[in-house]
């Protein structure tokens, strides 16, 4: 008994080929993932919660009393990273044909994921601590579990498109 297998390589060269050449320059997958990530993390800054679903820390009573003699406010008051939301807003995206990052270019972004005590910048011209108490960290950068699946399924999405699958 005799078997003849045929492989229509064309085709298949072709797909394979159209992938490489899609995946040689994956700015609009590394766009698709800026936008998923940018839309997640303020997607946290409403709820409230890092990547890891940890709820961040509340503002202390002597944050609240310093913001309500400086009549900040509104409803915004006590919700946390919220009063002014330029970190919210501003989030930053760096996207390439290699690779995408989030961030912030806001100066106060770092103690905000990281945390700091109190003096930790030194002090001010009057010499009063910088920053005038502790703060916690309150981690809103991250990939959350969620997040992970969303972006192999971008991606697998994307690797779909290039060898020619509907999506």
């Amino acid at each position: 008994m005799a078997f003849n297998v045929q492989f229509n390589a064309g085709e298949t060269r072709s797909a394979l080929q159209r992938a490489i050449a899609g995946m040689e320059d994956a700015t609009p997958l590394y766009e698709d993932i800026a936008e998923y990530m940018v839309d997640a993390t303020r997607q946290r800054f409403n709820q409230g919660v890092g990547p890891d679903g940890k709820a961040w820390a509340p503002k202390k009573q002597s944050t609240l009393d310093r913001y309500r003699a400086r009549e900040y406010g509104g409803q915004s008051l006590t919700k946390t990273l919220y009063l002014i939301g330029r970190l919210r807003r501003e989030i930053q995206r760096i996207v390439n044909r290699d690779s995408v990052v989030i961030g912030s270019s806001l100066i106060y972004s770092g103690v905000m994921q990281f945390g700091a005590t109190k003096g930790a910048f030194g002090r001010d011209g009057r010499g009063r601590p910088i920053p005038w108490g502790t703060i916690p960290a309150r981690p809103w950068l991250g990939i959350s579990k969620d997040d992970a699946e969303a972006i192999i399924e971008i991606a697998d999405e994307y690797a779909g498109q290039q060898l020619g699958e509907e999506g």
